[in-house]
């Protein structure tokens, strides 16, 4: 029997792999880099739409007033808009292609971890964001805190260009009913009215805001009266007709099944209203003394559940994946069936302390 010849560090393929390898450090390296540019991108398109929602809200406001404001004030407010239009637009383009750049390098260096893994070996993982470690990698106590601190910059950014921006608005406006009172008292009064309504309108944003933040009723009455009411609330500033059902012994369950099961549910309409188009959905909850099982179905469009899973651990967001955690930590089950065009149907169930 002849035994084949060993390869020479000089023979073509031992060539090959070596400029693989050294190619395959490059695009690592320049992931990290691309990671880096989309991360401060991405800052600066937020500030750009808060800047250009502050434009055009002020815009809004002097179109209202548009026969008391100077005319200097109109050309001033009209081009600030523009200017924060174009480099909003601009920088969006920017963060477009940066994205698309970074999608085809990690198809790119996935084919060459492929053939490194032939010839040579597993190499080192491909890196995600910022040089880590893919998150399906990390332990899930990380993936559970850096996705809190997603939700949290959410948040953050829904009071920033919510009730925030409203109450600089309101400054804006009072200044300008301070002018009115001197120039045209009538005209003064029908701001002021103005103003009250728009002091309403985002009392109840804020309200709004704390109760998807912590409803308080829920440390109070309970899972069910806090589902009931939340679905309320989505059905009316989302205008999809949402059906609750309860089954079963209406009891006070432990304080972080509740409070997991809620967030469950709400993640659960906020995607629907997302995402899904959906033109009903319905939520039923059945509660008995060993378990408790929540039931989301929609008619919307649908999705590849294991895609999104996949992409929810990427973007390391309070998302599919971490559903998944939190109900597994308790001991329980979270099963989801979902068809392109078809809808989705989601059962959560977690086994509970019977009373």
């Amino acid at each position: 029997m002849i035994k084949a010849p060993s390869l020479s560090e000089d023979s073509p393929l031992q060539l090959l792999i070596a400029d693989s390898r050294k190619e395959y450090e490059q695009v690592q390296r320049e992931l990290k880099e691309i990671d880096v540019l989309i991360q401060q991108s991405t800052g600066e398109v937020e500030k750009l739409a808060r800047r250009h929602a502050q434009a055009t809200n002020h815009l809004r406001y002097i179109q209202t007033n548009i026969e008391t404001v100077p005319r200097e004030d109109i050309v001033e407010a009209y081009g600030a808009v523009q200017d924060a239009q174009q480099r909003l637009f601009t920088m969006r383009g920017q963060l477009e292609k940066l994205q698309s750049d970074q999608k085809n390098m990690e198809r790119y260096m996935t084919l060459q971890h492929r053939f490194l893994e032939l010839t040579e070996g597993s190499p080192d993982p491909p890196v995600g964001p910022a040089g880590q470690e893919p998150a399906s990698g990390q332990p899930t106590v990380v993936r559970v805190v850096e996705a809190q601190e997603a939700e949290r910059r959410r948040l953050s950014r829904s009071m920033h260009d919510g009730p925030a921006q409203s109450m600089t608005n309101f400054i804006l406006q009072t200044e300008i009913c301070q002018r009115l009172f001197e120039k045209d008292p009538g005209q003064a009064r029908t701001a002021l009215l103005g103003l009250k309504s728009a002091a309403t309108d985002t009392f109840q944003q804020i309200r709004d805001f704390i109760f998807e933040l912590r409803p308080m009723m829920l440390d109070d009455l309970g899972l069910v009266p806090t589902m009931r009411r939340y679905a309320e609330m989505f059905k009316n500033k989302n205008n999809i007709p949402i059906e609750v059902t309860i089954a079963g012994k209406d009891r006070r369950l432990e304080s972080h099944i509740e409070v997991t099961i809620f967030r469950i549910v709400q993640e659960l309409l906020n995607n629907i209203r997302d995402h899904a188009q959906s033109s009903q959905v319905r939520v039923t909850a059945e509660i008995e003394d060993a378990w408790v099982r929540v039931v989301v179905d929609d008619d919307g469009a649908g999705f590849n559940v294991d895609e999104a899973l996949s992409s929810s651990r990427q973007r390391q967001t309070l998302g599919l994946s971490t559903m998944y955690e939190r109900v597994e930590m308790l001991g329980g089950k979270l099963d989801i069936e979902s068809t392109l065009g078809q809808g989705t149907h989601i059962v959560v169930t977690i086994p509970t302390a019977g009373e």
